[in-house]
């Protein structure tokens, strides 16, 4: 290995133009972003901006142990590579590793986005990294590829048709999508429509809600829970102020609420980050989930990104690509009829560096979480 860069704390310049470097770089993320600096800071986490000193950048998240002190560091979807190649990133993390450890952290984690096709499993585990669980739902990704001067009919007559038939009929029965996004402030764009009312602020807060709400009745109906509700606005809000989030509300041409979609905007990417319809109103109202994904595929082609990141559809526990059968099957299929490829990913990978004190700060951890989830179903009843 070569000697590994120098870490230190970011400067008021560079934290400046933050987003620059971490996010609107070509494999950006937004969780990179000072926007969910500031979301996970108000949280409680310990926030770190670093740079090191061959140009990498990295939000890095603290998170102490109760009562014994030091903590598990974590960089969400971090480092990004930013042109780097995937040797100089493996070598940032493991000189942010020494950082952390002089910093007083007993284990860092890392989940930067990287195929699994670019060797980057193997670098790491030669700098003493080992792959741990998931922190997302799904280690892998479904990307429909953006080639440079495409054309939206031309895109269009790609997606299969089982896929495009049912947004045809969704536009021609007159449904809707309203453009929650401060991106269009100077329109919404063929084919969206703005929001009514003055006080964006305040309808984009009553959109989100409705989302929200609509979200956890399917997560509640599914087995999965999807947060606070004003933990979840708090953070949409940050990361439409910042440019980073569009949200998609599909309507009925009388107005009736139907559902909608989140996409986050970073790198190159326009990525797939929550969805839901009221399932109750698919029967009369056809084809809303097709409908948002495909306005959000021509936003993708207007904003000339490269990418629809589809997001993830494992497996439960498996985290392979979903077969015949799998719960996660059906969604792999929607997600391939809109020229959806599957892309293996490294996924989470970890290294301890104080093990005594982190096994016995995870089982503090532990034992709280679980204190907590009887006294929540204890309420429940």
């Amino acid at each position: 290995m070569t000697r590994l860069p120098a870490v230190r704390t970011a400067t008021e310049a560079e934290l400046a133009i933050w987003d620059e470097l971490t996010v609107q770089v070509a494999d950006g993320d937004v969780k990179q972003s000072l926007a969910w600096a500031s979301h996970r800071g108000s949280a409680g986490w310990r926030v770190h901006h670093l740079a090191t000193d061959d140009g990498g950048y990295a939000l890095a998240l603290g998170r102490p142990w109760p009562i014994v002190g030091g903590g598990q560091l974590y960089l969400p979807r971090g480092p990004v590579g930013a042109g780097a190649t995937e040797a100089m990133r493996a070598d940032r993390l493991a000189a942010i590793a020494v950082w952390a450890r002089d910093t007083g952290y007993d284990e860092i984690v890392s989940d930067a986005e990287v195929p699994t096709a670019n060797g980057y499993h193997e670098l790491l585990a030669a700098r003493g990294f080992t792959q741990t669980e998931e922190i997302e739902p799904s280690r892998h990704r479904m990307s429909t590829v953006i080639p440079a001067g495409t054309v939206e009919a031309e895109m269009r007559a790609t997606i299969d048709p089982k896929a495009r038939q049912p947004f045809t009929a969704a536009e021609r029965n007159g449904l809707r999508v309203v453009r929650h996004d401060v991106v269009a402030e100077g329109g919404p764009g063929d084919g969206f429509e703005a929001p009514a009312g003055r006080d964006r602020g305040a309808v984009a807060q009553a959109a989100f809600e409705r989302f929200h709400t609509l979200l956890a009745s399917i997560g509640e109906k599914r087995g999965f829970r999807i947060g606070a509700q004003n933990a979840a606005t708090a953070w949409w809000q940050t990361a439409m102020a910042g440019g980073h989030l569009v949200h998609l509300e599909v309507r009925g041409a009388d107005d009736i609420y139907l559902g909608g979609a989140i996409f986050m905007r970073h790198g190159t990417r326009l990525t797939y980050a929550h969805a839901a319809d009221v399932v109750s109103l698919r029967g009369a109202y056809p084809g809303v989930a097709h409908l948002a994904l495909w306005r959000a595929l021509q936003l993708a082609i207007r904003e000339g990104r490269t990418e629809l990141d589809l997001g993830g559809v494992d497996v439960a526990g498996a985290r392979h690509q979903p077969q015949a059968g799998d719960s996660m099957f059906g969604l792999f299929k929607f997600k391939l009829g809109f020229c959806g490829t599957w892309v293996e990913q490294t996924g989470a990978h970890a290294r301890v560096l104080r093990p005594g004190r982190r096994t016995i700060g995870l089982g503090i951890r532990a034992a709280g979480r679980a204190a907590r989830r009887s006294a929540r179903l204890i309420r429940e009843r």
